[in-house]
């Protein structure tokens, strides 16, 4: 039998997490001993607490450790993390750390240093030396996708040394009191985008930024001009799609249909289903999105305004993808690092209607920036909670509706 204590501080009984580590122990095989359990008396104040944790061997002891961290439990008195050197590029140790998408925090020389570029599934490096335009001296400690380690990298391995605290929400705060993550299209949806829109407000007015993860859907639907709309009132920073949404949108700008259905009368077209390939063709001839809005070929649409309003608008591309245009990445790798970039200091990405991009910019996202999917099938939300991004709130509707009303909001 080996044992370890271990703690966790925060708002562990309004999280849940106080029930989840114990329930975790306990499905795992091990035992546990609560040493000591300090329950915060207010709001702001949060709970400690202490256990013993025993297992039959070392290698199940470790599982136990690395199963309970998501819940912020971290080895009491830890030592330095454990680090290995990388042995070749492109890969890590066998024992390295996946990192969740919650602020993380590991023991060097002593002390706490706080995780940079947090997110999910990465591999934390230790770094001595330091760009430019950080100031600050000492080491830092940085995710990395594992395509990224090269050879001679310093990895942490294991578990002791580590600390993760999940983002919990205080009951006193202004963001998503207004609803839980549970999915459900019974909810009001109006109360909803109100709710939504007061918090864009807040965070433009903090000058924070906001980003939106669409698929084409949103112009299936009709909800190009309202989302033109938000354009124009400065709420998007950052969009970011496929190839898909931006074809449909200059098809509808260039011929009325979006796959070949006119969608002022609802009506198909007569051999509307190659105005998609015209428009890729028109754009293609014309040298780009860009140069096509400049040289007055379109003149309205989504990708119209962005160009028109300075809004950074990054298209990956697929296997399926017809054309493509000439601004879509079609190099799998660069596209994720652009879209990467992007979020940069993001505070809110909302996600209209596209699974495949949705979930893949979840994974990118640490756990304290606010997401919101809307979705006609629940499924969606569901599937990106089930990969980690369980901060995401889900709103059951149309997403030609939802625009709609948000931008009404946010016009008043």
């Amino acid at each position: 039998m080996v044992s370890e204590t271990v703690e966790a501080e925060g708002h562990l009984i309004d999280s849940g997490n106080f029930q989840a580590i114990l329930t975790t122990i306990v499905e795992h095989g091990s035992e546990y001993e609560i040493l000591r359990f300090d329950v915060g008396r207010n709001n702001a104040q949060g709970s400690q607490l202490t256990l013993q944790l025993t297992s039959d061997t070392d290698e199940q002891l470790q599982d136990l450790l690395s199963r309970l961290s998501v819940f912020g439990c971290f080895v009491k008195d830890s030592p330095d993390v454990l680090l290995r050197v990388a042995d070749m590029d492109g890969a890590a140790p066998v024992d390295f750390y996946s990192t969740t998408n919650h602020r993380t925090s590991v023991v060097l020389n002593g002390e706490w240093v706080e995780v940079e570029d947090q997110r999910m599934d990465a591999a934390l490096v230790v770094e001595h030396s330091r760009p430019q335009d950080l100031k600050t001296s000492g080491p830092r400690v940085v995710c990395r996708k594992l395509r990224d380690i090269r050879r001679g990298d310093q990895i942490v391995c294991g578990m002791q040394g580590i600390k993760v605290t999940p983002d919990v929400q205080q009951r006193d705060k202004p963001t998503f009191g207004f609803m839980s993550n549970e999915v459900s299209s019974e909810r009001r949806v109006e109360t909803s985008v109100k709710r939504v829109a007061e918090m864009m407000r807040r965070v433009k007015a903090d000058r924070g930024k906001i980003a939106f993860v669409a698929g084409p859907v949103m112009v299936h639907t009709g909800g190009s001009q309202y989302f033109c709309d938000l354009i124009r009132l400065g709420y998007v920073d950052v969009l970011l799609s496929g190839n898909a949404l931006a074809v449909h949108d200059i098809e509808v700008a260039l011929s009325g249909t979006s796959l070949g259905i006119d969608l002022s009368s609802g009506h198909p077209v007569e051999h509307g289903h190659r105005n998609h390939m015209r428009a890729i063709n028109t754009v293609r001839r014309a040298g780009g999105i860009g140069k096509a809005v400049e040289s007055g070929v379109l003149t309205s649409g989504i990708m119209h305004a962005c160009h028109t309003h300075g809004v950074e608008y990054i298209l990956a591309g697929s296997i399926r993808d017809d054309g493509p245009l000439p601004e879509t990445m079609m190099d799998l790798i660069a596209a994720q690092d652009a879209y990467g970039k992007a979020l940069d200091r993001v505070e809110v990405v909302v996600m209209l209607s596209s699974m495949l991009h949705s979930i893949g910019v979840g994974n990118m996202l640490p756990s304290w920036v606010k997401v919101i999917c809307v979705d006609i099938n629940p499924a969606v939300v569901t599937k990106l909670s089930d990969r980690g991004s369980t901060q995401t709130i889900g709103i059951v509707t149309d997403v030609g509706l939802f625009l709609h009303q948000l931008a009404e909001q946010l016009k008043s």
